[in-house]
């Protein structure tokens, strides 16, 4: 991945941490890249699949969850 640098109004990055805050999401990089994605396929790849798949709230409080395991654990 790129890093790309970007300047955001208060109230966005207010928002941003207030999702975080709830469990919503792990980090502000992965609101704005999954926020930036749902635009990419709304305006330019086309409309968004309702697919039969896990939650993308499930998928991260798992990474989330791995990601804690394995810094709790090292060596596993």
């Amino acid at each position: 991945m790129r890093v790309v640098t970007i300047c955001l109004p208060e109230s966005y990055v207010d928002g941003v941490d207030k999702l975080i805050g709830q469990n919503k999401y792990p980090n502000r990089s992965e609101v704005i890249r999954i926020a930036i994605r749902d635009l990419l396929v709304d305006e330019l790849w086309g409309e968004r699949k309702i697919s039969g798949g896990v939650p993308l709230v499930t998928q991260l409080e798992k990474m989330a969850l791995l990601s804690e395991t394995q810094k709790s654990n090292p060596t596993a």
